[in-house]
């Protein structure tokens, strides 16, 4: 998920068509684009967000401000699960329209609590041997030291980077009681619903709506790569286009991140970012986000001495570790202040690492947006 995971608008067929919740489009290579409008998605992704702002260009102390609506059981409870639920792409997907937050609590309520952990958790991203541990754990409501080794084995020889022990011990653990954590989850995410989601939602829909009817137009006129590419604002993703049937989901909060996650159907979903240029995460900033992430990315000598070279090639971080002495941690870190700044292409490869290539288009879009602040500023 984010690069955020692998795991990082349009619309009409006439100028009168309105956009709908779920409606189909082909593009011009060949796959069938369905489109999902739904508060679902961000309910879980806004929990995701306000748990790792860092990682969005979030600022932390807002975010704490947020979760500090909570009670201090529900707090726990919400931070506890970012361990084993990210954002529950395929079980989001089958709940029916509208996909609001109202249809995601219906659905956890109708679930025994024993249920709601596996619903939420499991999906294609892990081995069949990883969840069939976990299962096992839940059935016993106990975990010994052979569930930790297979659960190591379960992710060496992929590209995911295997968790700490500790944190695979946490996930064993509200595993191991399930029914539990179920129940908690429930209460908490209700919570977080009636003192936080409940109005944002309703401020976020009209960005989602008119996100899609712009890609829909987008549609019309690129290839499915190069839509990704502009949604994504630069990511690159072909190889993993293969597919018969694309369902494109906006979110207000990944902006300007993507999710995606191939389904058993020969289909894939992908939630892309769709939150306005002159917008921003928090209620009431006067500065636009992609304002605020572009100077804060171009401040540091480092990321500018990264960008210059990435003008010149494309290159993976190892390559730029080399070139900076640096490690590639460090190098990494960088790359994301970058990205979240629209400053950087990336091309996911499954068998590679990620290259980079900068985006030069984007420090003049930066600096109109920063022209155009300073002269709305004057005429306020």
């Amino acid at each position: 998920m984010g690069k955020t995971k692998k795991n990082e608008s349009v619309q009409r067929n006439t100028p009168s068509r309105r956009a709908k919740d779920d409606i189909s489009d082909r593009n011009t290579s060949g796959a069938q684009i369905s489109w999902e409008i739904g508060t679902g998605y961000d309910l879980f992704i806004s929990l995701h967000v306000l748990h790792h702002p860092e990682k969005f260009g979030l600022r932390p102390s807002w975010a704490a401000g947020v979760r500090s609506r909570l009670s201090n059981k529900e707090r726990k409870t919400l931070q506890t699960a970012q361990k084993v639920i990210k954002v529950p792409l395929c079980w989001i997907h089958s709940l029916p329209q509208p996909k609001d937050s109202e249809i995601v609590l219906r659905r956890l309520k109708q679930l025994s609590p024993a249920e709601r952990l596996p619903a939420l958790s499991i999906s294609q991203q892990y081995s069949d041997e990883y969840w069939n541990v976990l299962n096992q754990v839940a059935e016993r409501g106990d975990w010994r030291a052979q569930d930790l080794d297979h659960l190591k084995d379960s992710n060496r020889g992929t590209r995911k980077e295997i968790p700490r022990t500790k944190d695979l011990q946490a996930i064993l653990d509200i595993w191991a009681d399930a029914a539990y954590f179920g129940e908690c989850y429930l209460e908490a995410i209700q919570s977080y619903y009636q003192v936080f989601y409940s109005e944002e939602q309703q401020r976020i829909l009209p960005a989602l709506r008119s996100a899609v009817q712009e890609a829909q137009r987008l549609t019309k006129e690129m290839s499915l790569p190069d839509l990704i590419e502009n949604l994504s604002q630069g990511i690159h993703i072909e190889e993993y286009l293969d597919v018969s049937k694309l369902i494109l989901v906006p979110s207000y909060w990944i902006t300007p991140l993507i999710y995606f996650m191939k389904l058993e159907n020969d289909s894939m979903i992908l939630v892309f970012g769709a939150r306005p240029v002159h917008a921003s995460l928090v209620p009431g900033e006067q500065v636009p986000d992609p304002v605020l992430l572009g100077l804060k990315a171009l401040s540091d000598p480092t990321r500018l001495r990264i960008l210059r070279y990435l003008t010149q090639e494309n290159l993976t971080p190892t390559e730029l570790a080399r070139r900076l002495r640096l490690r590639p941690p460090t190098v990494t870190h960088h790359l994301r202040a970058l990205r979240l700044a629209g400053l950087v292409h990336i091309t996911l490869g499954s068998g590679s690492m990620n290259r980079y290539t900068a985006r030069l288009g984007s420090v003049d879009e930066l600096w109109s947006q920063l022209k155009g602040f300073l002269e709305n500023e004057q005429r306020a």
